[in-house]
C-alpha cells in the first residue's frame, strides 16, 4: 500500500474534482492520505475530510506564513482539533523566510507554542522550514522531545544537515523534487539516509513529480516517487513502497488495517 504522508487535498485546486480523485486514488495502490492543515481554516477543512473518507487522516496546525492569525483563544481551538479522533499528527508548522509573510520573532513564537502543544499531547511534528535552517534547527534542538516524533518536511537542505536531524531520529519527507534534474543535494541526502526514514509524500497539489512537473500533483504520482528512491537506494519500487508504508505507520502510529 502506498501511503500520502503529507497531502492537501482541502485546496481550492481540487474544489471542481475532489471527489473524483479521492474516490480514484485507491485503485491506484493509495491506501491512507495524511491531509494537513496550513492554517486555522484549511485546519477546519481537514477535520471535515477526515470525517467523510474512512482512509484520509488529518494533521492540526498553522504554517509559518499563516501564524498572523494565530491568538490564545484561536490556539485553544487548534488544541481541541489535535484532540479529534482522525488527527494523527500537529502540522504543518515551522518556519519560512523565503517570502516573509510574516516576520521572524512571530513564526518562532508560534512555532515553539505549536511544538510545546504536540509534546504535551505526545504526538508526531510535521515541520515545514524554507530559507530557515539555522533557526529551524536550533528551535528544535531546544525544544526535542522524545515522545513527539519529527518529520522535516519536503526536505531541501544539505545531506549534512539532514545527518544532524537523523541522529536526532527524525525523518525526512521526500515528494516529487526527487525526480527533478536539479535536485543533486536531495538526490545525494536520499542516498546517504537509511530508508527506514525516509516518509513519501506529495505537497499536493503541488510540487509534481516528472513526468508531470509544472501540473497539478496527486496521491497517484507517488510511484514516480518510489522509483525514483528506489534508483537512488538500489530498490525496487515495491520495496521502497513496503518500506515506507512501514515508516509511515510508525510514524503517525496508525494500526494495521
Amino acid at each position: 500500500m502506498i501511503i500520502d504522508s503529507h497531502a492537501h487535498y482541502d485546496d481550492q485546486a481540487f474544489d471542481e474534482d475532489r471527489e473524483e480523485v479521492l474516490v480514484s486514488l485507491q485503485k491506484h495502490r493509495v491506501g491512507i492520505v495524511i491531509n494537513v492543515g496550513a492554517s486555522l481554516e484549511s485546519t477546519k477543512r481537514t477535520v471535515a475530510l477526515t470525517q467523510r473518507y474512512s482512509f484520509i487522516y488529518g494533521a492540526a496546525g498553522v504554517h509559518p506564513d499563516e501564524v498572523g492569525g494565530l491568538n490564545e483563544e484561536s490556539f485553544g481551538w487548534l488544541r481541541e482539533q489535535c484532540l479529534q479522533k482522525k488527527i494523527v499528527a500537529v502540522g504543518e508548522i515551522g518556519l519560512d523566510y523565503y517570502w516573509n509573510k510574516e516576520n521572524c520573532a512571530i513564526q518562532k513564537k508560534w512555532f515553539v507554542r505549536q511544538l510545546r502543544l504536540a509534546g504535551e499531547l505526545q504526538m508526531p511534528v510535521i515541520v515545514h522550514s524554507r530559507e530557515a535552517a539555522a533557526d529551524t534547527m536550533e528551535i528544535l534542538k531546544q525544544e526535542y522531545n522524545p515522545n513527539t516524533p519529527v518529520v522535516i518536511h519536503c526536505y531541501s537542505y544539505s545531506p549534512e544537515m539532514a545527518g544532524e536531524y537523523l541522529r536526532m531520529g527524525f525523518y525526512l519527507g521526500i515528494g516529487g523534487v526527487i525526480t527533478f534534474k536539479n535536485a543533486k543535494k536531495l538526490k545525494e541526502t536520499v542516498q546517504m539516509a537509511p530508508v527506514e526514514r525516509l516518509l513519501m509524500e506529495t505537497d499536493c497539489p503541488y510540487l509534481a513529480p516528472v513526468p508531470y512537473r509544472g501540473k497539478r500533483n496527486d496521491s497517484r504520482n507517488l510511484l514516480y516517487v518510489a522509483e525514483a528512491i528506489g534508483e537512488l537506494k538500489g530498490m525496487t519500487a515495491e520495496e521502497v513502497i513496503r518500506v515506507t508504508e512501514q515508516n509511515a505507520r510508525r510514524f503517525y502510529r496508525l494500526e494495521e488495517t
